[in-house]
């Protein structure tokens, strides 16, 4: 089961993320109105040879915080609060509640996938409710094994068909990246091996897919 956590509590109303392509700038600002979020640190951080680097940094002041810069191209960072990553972010033209493709794209992604998370979890709780109604026990294990087993597979599917839709742009390699970072270590698996029989080169060539990769084959010689 591929399993990505994604802060649901965002306590942030992010009100604008703008990246002009003309000059490469982009500019976050944000508010909030809880008050005991004074204070803190976020940072916008890029995930470069394995390591979470700063991009940029902005203390949260009265309720608003405000970060700008400039970045080579579009790029895929995560919002973190001190050491807590709250949210993931594509710098790109446009707002980011709103109308930003490749975040329209990721954010539809997070709430489809949060949801079919919420169903696996939900099993449990329907299993509990099943037994105390009466229902024998077995034929429950069985009735919940089946649609357990259809719901993980109905999210793993969703997984590799939005990682191949974006082999092209920043979320493939991202979403690869989520999906592999819930591995124990780097291994090639069935889902990663079909996904990586149809990946262009230019997915293949991804600084970071490219070192799992190597990481994964290199663990499955030894294995």
């Amino acid at each position: 089961m591929i399993r990505m956590s994604v802060n649901r509590i965002l306590p942030f109303l992010l009100l604008l993320v703008l990246f002009t392509s003309c000059n490469r700038k982009y500019k976050i600002e944000g508010s909030s109105s809880v008050t005991s979020l004074d204070g803190k640190m976020l940072f916008l951080k890029t995930l470069r040879d394995g390591q979470w680097v700063n991009v940029d940094s902005a203390e949260v002041i009265h309720g608003h915080f405000k970060m700008k810069g400039r970045a080579d191209s579009v790029m895929m960072v995560t919002l973190y609060m001190d050491h807590e990553g709250i949210m993931p972010l594509v710098l790109e033209d446009g707002k980011i509640a709103k109308g930003t493709p490749l975040n329209d794209k990721l954010y539809e992604f997070i709430d489809k996938r949060n949801s079919l998370e919420v169903k696996i979890e939900e099993l449990e709780r329907k299993e509990a409710r099943m037994v105390l109604d009466g229902a024998n026990l077995d034929d429950v294990h069985g009735q919940l094994a089946k649609e357990g087993e259809a719901l993980v597979k109905e999210m793993n599917d969703y997984v590799r068909q939005f990682i191949v839709d974006n082999f092209e742009n920043v979320l493939g390699p991202s979403v690869f990246m989520m999906m592999c970072s819930t591995l124990p270590y780097p291994v090639m698996t069935p889902q990663i091996e079909d996904i990586m029989r149809t990946a262009p080169l230019s997915f293949k060539e991804n600084t970071l897919v490219k070192d799992f990769l190597t990481k994964a084959k290199e663990n499955m010689q030894l294995i």
